[in-house]
């Protein structure tokens, strides 16, 4: 199967100037744990509630300045609307994250594969080395 088959197809995006507040409002209202940052049309970043938590309010900065881009993820881990979904579960393993966006042969990003998507279209065991990978402590 295709990560295309597997993936949630069609995916928000915010600014780098997003403000945090407003960030958790979507998250919480769409009931999700990830939004791409874009910018000049190319995705420069991804921030997670994990960001959040993390880089805004465990360093103890003003969340009420803070923006998408003070707390994103830079490196951006994608896969391919052409790729295999095992593919992507290796890649999700090697990387020990939880999402993936996905980009069309037109270099857009047409979706999302995250680890429900992936325990709807795979088998137990593969969904089960994949949520030991990703769930693992960080050395």
């Amino acid at each position: 199967m295709r990560t295309e088959e597997a993936m949630h197809p069609g995916v928000r995006w915010i600014g780098p100037e997003t403000d945090l507040r407003t960030i958790a409002r979507i998250m919480k209202d769409e009931d999700i744990g990830a939004l791409p940052v874009g910018e000049n049309d190319r995705l420069i970043g991804m921030v997670t509630d994990r960001d959040i938590a993390l880089r805004a309010l465990a360093n103890g900065h003003d969340v009420s300045s803070l923006t998408a881009r003070d707390v994103m993820t830079h490196e951006i881990v994608y896969c391919r609307t052409s790729e295999s979904v095992e593919d992507a579960i290796h890649l999700m393993e090697s990387k020990m994250i939880r999402r993936l966006p996905v980009i069309n042969d037109d270099k857009r990003m047409v979706g999302m594969l995250s680890l429900g998507d992936i325990s709807h279209c795979t088998s137990r065991e593969l969904t089960g080395e994949l949520v030991q990978a990703v769930t693992a402590h960080h050395a």
